[in-house]
């Protein structure tokens, strides 16, 4: 299937590594011009070359999404190497540590830290970069969230998903007559390339091993193993294409699925 999104140009945020550099390279994949978005120079000096390899053209935009300076000089940046952006994925966030924080133990600042990141970092670019869609009369916004905005345990990352599935909708509502679609993604657990530290933590938190990790999470997966971030990825990208028109301001979850739960 063609996808249509050869030429068009899309800013990915949080492109360094995981989610965000698995979205970058199969956009490139499939054609797009991609600016990367991210505030780590060097681990994002390292996911040019390696989107780069797919032949469109790829630029780095160190950019840090919590400062409103920041996201307006990154979008001028857009408009000057490509014109304006088609296509956006917010995926800038804090880490999950997929430990439970007791109530007397969760601080304000991590909760402002949270929003200012994924919440309000995804409004502010959203923001800069929708004028050029709306001046083309096309666009995709796919907002990066998480599957504990339908699940407890992370009060938190509860908190933070649900702000941005809730953003999602609003603004699909409002830009939708004018050609932008705008659609949320709930990965899982995802295995990228900071997943054997990750669980690492999780495991010494939980008092459990390793393998006693990955074997309780993946029983709570329907197709029984976690997914990768590159099949998060594929999701995304039809998300962002032309094909995707029937879909706007909805949840799409992408964790494998959770037995036993009925969305409808």
């Amino acid at each position: 299937m063609d996808l249509g999104l050869k030429g068009k140009c899309a800013v990915v945020t949080g492109a360094s590594r995981g989610i965000g550099l698995a979205v970058a390279d199969v956009l490139a994949a499939e054609g797009a011009d991609l600016a990367l978005v991210a505030r780590d120079v060097e681990a994002l000096a390292a996911a040019v070359e390696s989107v780069g390899r797919r032949g469109t053209k790829v630029v780095a935009i160190p950019t840090d999404t919590t400062d409103d300076a920041a996201v307006a000089a990154m979008a001028e940046r857009v408009r000057t190497e490509f014109g304006a952006a088609d296509v956006l994925v917010n995926c800038a966030a804090p880490a999950s540590t997929g430990v439970r924080t007791p109530l007397d133990d969760l601080r304000d600042e991590d909760l402002r830290t949270e929003i200012e990141t994924k919440v309000l970092g995804y409004l502010r670019c959203a923001r800069a970069l929708a004028p050029g869609m709306r001046e083309r009369g096309w666009g995709r916004i796919v907002n990066v969230s998480g599957l504990n905005a339908r699940l407890a345990g992370s009060t938190f990352g509860s908190i933070r998903n649900v702000a941005v599935a809730a953003m999602t909708k609003n603004l699909a509502d409002e830009l939708g007559p004018q050609g932008i679609t705008v659609t949320v993604v709930h990965p899982g657990y995802t295995v990228t390339e900071r997943t054997p530290e990750k669980f690492a933590e999780i495991a010494r938190a939980r008092g459990v091993s390793v393998a006693e990790l990955e074997s309780g999470l993946a029983a709570g997966v329907s197709i029984g193993r976690l997914v990768t971030a590159a099949e998060v990825a594929d999701v995304v990208a039809f998300l962002a294409s032309a094909r995707s028109v029937a879909i706007n301001g909805d949840a799409v979850a992408v964790g494998g699925g959770v037995p036993g739960q009925i969305y409808y």
